[in-house]
């Protein structure tokens, strides 16, 4: 029989694979209008493609970089940072995974987020404040939760999907432009309203599907896994109270206009920093990655 926490694992593997496919149809359903628009549909769906490929090998191999440059952090070393170097390289020994690189947010809000493409090229960044604030079993759970995602491969499909959302925006400003200056020397007769009517296609396809294959693409990586995430990190340490803990910590100190509130990155943290303590609100939770921490916290405390 397969165990529960692998079996939760596929799942979510077939499940973002198919919401990766829908967003991929999405996007040369668009490059297919703009080539109608310029003459050459298959031109269009090439052009997508190229796009689309370079994007996501962009993605697959930097995005570890592209995601610390966003969120303001710095690798620190052994003799830099000892006590944070020594737990994750004691966690990793236990778990007999490759050491990942450690980065740090130099702000008193307490967060930390995993990034990479697999478990040999990762990192993990921690703040400041998440160092001040939590004790060594604590600091362990969050690790461990951060060790799980990148064991998972969460961060990968993470990183990708980043990518992939800004994919749809690069192709709606071309759109636009294309509407405007294109339109201008199409304004008139047939073929000019059919131009029109093919680009305000392509606006709506941008403008009312992407939002929402962006939605549940962030539910898809964020929700299910942050739950086997903390999970797996409470049955690596054996303490699942020093995660709950920590989750407490964390989301009780969240501030507004927090220096991590980043659109593009919230779900990458283990507390979302656009939430915070308002977390438990309901309104809020039904769009919020990660999912609530108080839900999250029942479940550990119910191991």
């Amino acid at each position: 029989m397969m165990d529960p926490i692998y079996g939760r694992i596929a799942s979510n593997k077939r499940r973002t694979f198919l919401l990766f496919l829908l967003y991929a149809l999405l996007f040369g359903a668009i490059g297919y209008f703009i080539g109608i628009y310029i003459g050459d549909p298959v031109v269009g769906l090439i052009l997508a493609a190229i796009i689309f490929v370079v994007l996501f090998m962009i993605s697959y191999f930097s995005g570890q970089s592209v995601v610390t440059r966003m969120a303001g952090a710095r690798e620190v070393s052994k003799q830099q940072e000892p006590y944070l170097y020594n737990t994750v390289e004691a966690l990793s020994i236990a778990a007999g995974k490759p050491m990942p690189k450690i980065y740090i947010i130099e702000t008193e809000v307490p967060n930390a987020f995993a990034a990479g493409r697999n478990p040999d090229h990762a990192v993990i960044a921690v703040t400041r404040g998440l160092m001040n604030r939590l004790n060594r079993q604590e600091l362990e759970g969050v690790i461990a939760h951060e060790m799980a995602h990148i064991n998972n491969y969460d961060v990968l499909l993470a990183t990708v999907a980043m990518v992939l959302a800004g994919t749809i925006v690069f192709v709606s400003v071309i759109a636009r432009r294309m509407m405007i200056f294109g339109g201008m020397g199409r304004s008139s007769g047939r073929k000019g309203g059919q131009g029109q009517l093919i680009m305000i296609i392509v606006m709506i396809l941008v403008a009312i599907l992407a939002p929402i294959f962006a939605q549940l693409l962030k539910f898809a990586i964020s929700r299910q896994r942050e739950y086997l995430a903390d999970a797996t990190a409470a049955n690596f340490t054996g303490y699942p109270e020093g995660l709950a803990s920590a989750l407490e910590k964390i989301t009780d100190q969240q501030v507004k206009n927090s220096p991590l509130e980043n659109k593009a990155l919230e779900g990458l943290y283990i507390v979302n920093p656009a939430l915070g303590a308002r977390s438990g609100n309901r309104a809020n939770v039904l769009f919020s990655t990660p999912p609530p921490a108080q839900e999250r916290i029942r479940r550990l405390r119910a191991m």
